[in-house]
């Protein structure tokens, strides 16, 4: 009796759960696409090779909402028996009039899709989202999804989801990997600090990596004092009008060397006697104040810069900066901690961080690409008033593994 008491002690506090079958309904999977990098981990383990730690979640449907020439997803369904199906209710249901999974990773991110009036792509994350609810409310079922980056590329949309989510709710988490990857140095924004500025340096384009920006800052701002609290409007300023603000001191200079010394391979560092408007052609700074008095400031230095870097000040003038890093060749290991926190979901039911981080950083995109349509006026943004707080924390990962050439499987 003891020795059988003895084994099922061991069974209920020693045994992994068994994995959570997880569909994934993506817009394109070719090699190092997102849907590759981070649904590829279910089936090719967190290294991307077959031989690293593998999460606890079990690819078990697909859909592909296009198939280009240099597809993968059919190889790796075949090779892992994964049925991939025609239709978003089909890869949720497996045919069956019930929900079969246990949770849903929507990975719109790539493939050939129009851009709206301000330039940013309009990936079908509504469209997909919208197939996803109506089996929820055709079942009465539901299950934890992950919407990968952005909500949507405008705010109607991106609140739409987030209050279907609610309604129905179902746990919802989105975002990038900026917010959980290295930082160096290992540094965060002390919870309940109270934030006067924030500068933060980026590249690439607006709409892609303009996004990634706007996370960097927000999971930073949002652990100031009193939690998130609201936008009272953005601007986005380009080529000279970016120059005469830096000539105006409308930010703390200061802020953005201390956000250019921490980079590590970016052109600016390579090039120390060249000045910033030799090295960029064409600047772009948003602006967000918020409506506690936290301003932020981001500029996007194509041509000087090549990674993401910020530096913040509280009120009594402390200072801290750090680089948002990236494992720039495969298996990208910046992804696999995105993967755990969407694995903590799905086997908790609990989202690891909120979704409003992202509603708000899809809004701010939104308003800012707006304002730049519009030759940089402010825009207001009355309807960003809401409020959140999060007891989620930041942790420096382990060093990632040796790179591989990103063409290498």
């Amino acid at each position: 009796m003891k020795y059988f008491l003895t084994l099922l002690t061991i069974c209920v506090f020693g045994c992994a759960a068994p994995p959570k079958r997880i569909a994934a309904v993506v817009t394109e999977y070719r090699h190092n696409s997102h849907a590759d990098v981070i649904v590829s981990r279910l089936l090719l383990t967190h290294a991307l090779d077959g031989k690293g730690e593998r999460p606890n979640l079990k690819l078990v449907s697909l859909y592909t909402d296009q198939v280009p020439g240099n597809d993968t997803s059919r190889k790796w369904a075949k090779k892992f028996n994964v049925p991939i199906y025609q239709t978003v209710e089909q890869t949720l249901t497996h045919g069956t009039g019930k929900l079969a999974v246990d949770g849903v990773l929507l990975v719109a991110e790539h493939g050939k899709y129009p851009k709206n009036a301000t330039g940013n792509t309009i990936y079908p994350k509504r469209r997909l989202f919208n197939e996803v609810q109506k089996v929820f409310r055709k079942t009465g079922q539901t299950a934890p999804v992950f919407v990968d980056k952005h909500l949507a590329d405008n705010w109607t949309d991106a609140k739409w989801l987030h209050d279907t989510a609610r309604e129905l709710k179902v746990p919802l988490m989105a975002g990038s990997s900026l917010p959980v990857l290295w930082r160096y140095p290992p540094v965060d924004v002390k919870r309940g600090a109270k934030l006067n500025e924030i500068v933060a340096v980026s590249y690439h384009s607006l709409d892609a990596y303009g996004y990634h920006a706007l996370e960097m800052v927000q999971c930073l701002s949002e652990r100031r004092a009193g939690g998130e609290t609201g936008v009272r409007q953005v601007q986005t300023l380009t080529g000279d009008a970016v120059w005469k603000a830096m000539d105006n001191r409308l930010f703390d200079q200061a802020l953005l060397q201390d956000a250019l010394k921490c980079l590590t391979r970016s052109p600016v560092t390579a090039q120390p006697n060249k000045s910033l408007k030799e090295l960029v052609k064409d600047p772009v700074l948003f602006v967000i104040e918020y409506l506690d008095g936290l301003k932020a400031y981001i500029l996007t230095l194509n041509g000087a810069v090549s990674e993401w870097g910020v530096a913040w000040k509280t009120l009594n003038g402390q200072k801290k900066s750090t680089t948002f890093w990236t494992q720039e060749a495969r298996p990208y290991m910046h992804f696999t901690y995105l993967v755990k926190g969407t694995e903590k979901m799905f086997h908790t039911g609990q989202p690891t961080w909120p979704a409003e981080r992202t509603l708000m950083t899809s809004a701010l995109l939104d308003a800012l690409l707006i304002s730049k349509s519009k030759n940089g006026v402010s825009i207001p943004t009355p309807y960003l008033n809401f409020k959140y707080t999060t007891e989620w924390g930041w942790k420096q990962p382990p060093p990632p593994p040796p790179g591989r050439p990103w063409n290498q499987q």
